[in-house]
């Protein structure tokens, strides 16, 4: 069977050329005479691995050295609890609620202090990011916290809110690697990293140095501090070892693509041609307002919930996968991440205006 366009959201399509480079090494990594599923992360050959995937992520995205990179586990859900409990000194937090994850982060903090909803898109169903050049920000806020991309409804902030001096905290999973990024601008960027940039079960976590500290709430599992992690170069027990090597071979492929300035072009260049068709279709209309439309997930309906469905059911006949919106949003949804080929994008639309044909 021939591969499928597959425009799910996470987990999501990865490059060919890894799968096909991790398929060849399944059984015998570089002469080690087994798998990497199998080998002990405390290996020389393991070390080697997750060494050279943390420097490539350095070298792709300029982290500074004042910056550690953690591979962790728990997905980004579970980093909604441990950001409060290691960052939350004064147990005040900001959160800009953009989407259902800044929600659910946002609702996870309260549990360790004070939560400031310092903003919202809620109004309108999250169809657009709300201006965040002068926000209340509160004076004794440990962080302020924003969900860059996402992922549900398709926004994407195209400028970092002013957070006065605060700490700006981002999860970035659905938007990850997706172009060049000033890291020095947070104090800590996070993601999952199932939707750009390998199998599902690995969380990145970019922190500033100084806000690594025994200093975390009372009662913090010693798994949820960042100090024991950082300590232990992402060793502290056994990391999910399989992914870190899927991502590390990610990491080469974005720097063979020509890194992260060229992966935007790239990304700029798919997404235009799903946006221009949706902008004039008679039967499609995207769902974002357009200055905050994202690059990597893109939600669009017909106004008719049968239809929606036919269409859905349709493309999948066709060989494009995973189509169907959120059930938050309804419609579709069509995610063109970093791995999705510009012929993927280019068959979607050709589907699209054929289906638009035949049912208008």
């Amino acid at each position: 069977m021939s591969r499928v366009y597959n425009f799910s959201a996470g987990p999501a399509v990865l490059p060919e050329e890894v799968l096909r480079e991790a398929a060849e090494e399944m059984l015998d990594y570089r002469g080690t005479g087994m798998s990497v599923m199998e080998m002990s992360h405390r290996s020389k050959a393991f070390e080697e691995i997750i060494t050279t995937a943390e420097q490539d992520l350095r070298d792709l995205m300029g982290i500074p050295d004042n910056y550690r990179v953690l591979f962790l586990q728990g997905g980004a859900s579970q980093q909604f609890a441990m950001i409060p409990m290691n960052l939350m000194k004064n147990r005040v937090a900001d959160y800009i609620i953009t989407g259902q994850w800044a929600k659910k982060a946002a609702k996870e903090a309260e549990k360790y202090g004070k939560v400031n909803r310092i903003a919202s898109s809620e109004d309108k169903t999250f169809s657009y990011i709300p201006d965040c050049s002068d926000l209340p920000v509160s004076e004794d806020a440990d962080y302020v916290y924003i969900c860059e991309n996402n992922t549900i409804y398709g926004t994407k902030f195209k400028k970092l809110p002013d957070t006065k001096g605060k700490i700006l905290v981002a999860d970035v999973s659905s938007c990850f690697l997706s172009e060049p990024v000033d890291v020095e601008k947070y104090g800590i960027i996070y993601g999952g990293v199932q939707k750009n940039i390998g199998p599902a079960g690995v969380v990145i976590v970019i922190i500033r140095e100084d806000l690594i500290t025994e200093d975390v709430l009372p009662g913090t599992p010693t798994m949820l501090t960042y100090k024991t992690h950082a300590d232990a170069k992402s060793l502290y027990n056994t990391p999910p070892a399989y992914g870190i090597y899927i991502c590390g071979k990610v990491f080469k492929w974005i720097k063979s693509m020509g890194g992260l300035g060229a992966m935007k072009e790239r990304n700029e260049k798919k997404a235009k041609v799903l946006y221009d068709y949706l902008d004039q279709s008679r039967l499609f209309k995207g769902t974002v307002v357009k200055e905050d439309r994202s690059l990597m997930n893109v939600p669009f309906v017909t106004g008719d919930a049968g239809l929606d469905a036919k269409f859905v059911k349709e493309a999948k006949a066709a060989g494009l996968e995973n189509l169907k919106g959120h059930r938050t949003v309804g419609g579709m949804r069509a995610s063109i991440y970093n791995a999705m080929p510009y012929e993927g994008v280019e068959a979607l639309v050709e589907f699209m205006k054929k289906f638009e044909e035949e049912n208008l």
